[in-house]
């Protein structure tokens, strides 16, 4: 069970779920491959979690110009 972050803060900064798990995907994969860590001090131990918690830092944000509007 996933304590921090909370679905609500979540979902503050990243308006659906489905965003927020791709989202937090891509980033934990860059995480797994070494990529620059945006915080300096992180709570989980595992990727997924750091990705997460940098959403809620507001460091980490969908690009506006990556959504593909609905038909």
């Amino acid at each position: 069970m996933m304590l921090y972050p909370s679905i609500d803060k979540l979902l503050e900064q990243i308006d659906s779920k489905y965003s927020m798990v791709i989202l937090s995907s891509k980033r934990a994969h860059e995480l797994h491959e070494h990529s620059q860590p945006l915080l300096d001090e992180y709570q989980s131990f595992k990727n997924v979690g750091r990705a997460l918690e940098e959403v809620v830092a507001g460091e980490l944000e969908i690009d506006p110009d990556s959504i593909i509007p609905e038909r």
